[in-house]
């Protein structure tokens, strides 16, 4: 999927549709100190082996690609439902 750098699109703020710019929204670090990753590292401690089953199956065919959009105007951001790609790429 190829998406232009710059769309015309909504902006809540403006309440008008006004230039907003393309960024894709890459996955930030995991906090170690949430309850899940706490609960995994205990889980991991000692001579256990890893503790969800392994995956069956295939990979999935294409990904979900988030998008943030940076009105031009107001530099205010929104996020707008991600689509599934292949592939992806901003020119």
């Amino acid at each position: 999927m190829k998406v232009p750098r710059k769309i015309k699109a909504y902006c809540r703020h403006c309440k008008k549709h006004t230039e907003h710019e393309v960024h894709r929204i890459k996955k930030a670090k995991a906090s170690e100190l949430k309850q899940g990753q706490r609960r995994f590292r205990r889980v991991m401690r000692g001579y256990r082996g890893f503790p969800r089953p392994k995956p069956e199956g295939r990979e999935k065919a294409s990904r979900r690609v988030p998008l943030k959009l940076t009105c031009i105007l107001c530099k205010r951001s929104h996020q707008p439902p991600s689509q599934r790609a292949k592939k992806f790429s901003i020119e």
